[in-house]
């Protein structure tokens, strides 16, 4: 064979290898892995030992896999993971402030970050390999898979991760299954400390009617991170048959908690009071640890369960 001939030949298969390495598929050399994700690409140790994870949701999966980290935000910890108050585990600032320092000090392998931490990757990746593991709210449950299957690649528990992985898809073909049969319409409903806002489809609940089949009671809703403000008026208008309720003053320590917000006399000529059908999310499971393996299966569950009770 012509040396330009085998010049050539190398050259494809060259160009087939990198364009086979698409975003979050991991490569690997025999030290370490080299990950190519959303804000950038990280190289880390193969089996990383000293984690430090910004996000809840990955620490959720982490727990579940039987992987232990050394550093998290601690400022407001969620009940369910409750044990990673233990002074065992390194306090590494706040969701939105990482304590720079501290991370320097503790000296991690990998640092797991998500949406909240963007805005400082570039700090957090000169100390240490930082990835950005993100739930895209518009697909939910198909970036939970993909953000599962890089963490399996990363510590080499792809089998693992799988058996969860048809757990959680058999689990939202059930509910997608209930969903879709019925004819009841519903609404997600924020309260926050007094304040109300209402979330629809391609929101960040907005798994809700796509991938889990809910017909929603206005489809006019804005898509806002932080939902569309609105009055209780608004709710008596749209009288939805189910309320979906998460109470964000519960997980941010406010005063006013959802049921006291919803204790009136126009909530209770609703629709969904008459029947029963106001349901209250675990909200610590839908805003703050979304996305791990448990809080997905739960969240999943708890919303099939609660569907099933009032039909």
């Amino acid at each position: 064979m012509k040396k330009t001939q085998m010049i050539f030949i190398l050259t494809l298969i060259f160009i087939t290898l990198l364009v086979g390495c698409g975003p979050n598929e991991p490569t690997f050399d025999s030290e370490t892995i080299t990950i190519e994700h959303e804000l950038g690409i990280a190289e880390i140790p193969k089996h990383p030992e000293r984690i430090v994870a910004f996000d809840y949701g990955v620490i959720d999966t982490l727990r579940t896999l039987g992987i232990d980290i050394i550093g998290l935000p601690k400022s407001n910890v969620p009940q369910h993971l409750s044990e990673f108050n233990d002074p065992v585990y390194e306090d590494v600032g706040t969701l939105f402030e990482p304590n720079f320092e501290k991370i320097f000090e503790i000296n991690p392998d990998v640092i797991l970050i998500s949406g909240r931490q963007s805005e400082v990757y570039e700090e957090l990746q000169e100390i240490a390999p930082t990835v950005f593991v993100n739930v895209d709210q518009q697909n939910f449950i198909e970036s939970v898979k993909q953000n599962l299957r890089l963490i399996g690649s990363v510590f080499e528990m792809e089998e693992v991760v799988e058996k969860h992985l048809n757990e959680i898809q058999q689990l939202t073909d059930a509910l997608h299954s209930l969903g879709s049969s019925m004819s009841e319409e519903v609404l997600i409903l924020m309260a926050n400390d007094g304040n109300l806002s209402v979330y629809g489809e391609g929101s960040r609940f907005g798994v809700i009617h796509s991938d889990f089949g809910l017909k929603a009671a206005d489809k006019g809703i804005e898509v806002a991170n932080h939902g569309q403000s609105v009055s209780f008026e608004y709710l008596a208008k749209i009288n939805p048959d189910y309320l979906l309720v998460i109470d964000r003053a519960a997980i941010t320590g406010g005063s006013v908690h959802a049921k006291q917000t919803l204790d009136n006399e126009m909530i209770r000529g609703m629709r969904a009071y008459e029947n029963h059908r106001i349901l209250y999310l675990n909200s610590e499971l839908w805003y703050v640890v979304t996305g791990g393996i448990e809080s997905v299966k739960e969240m999943i569950t708890e919303l099939y369960e609660g569907l099933n009770a009032t039909r």
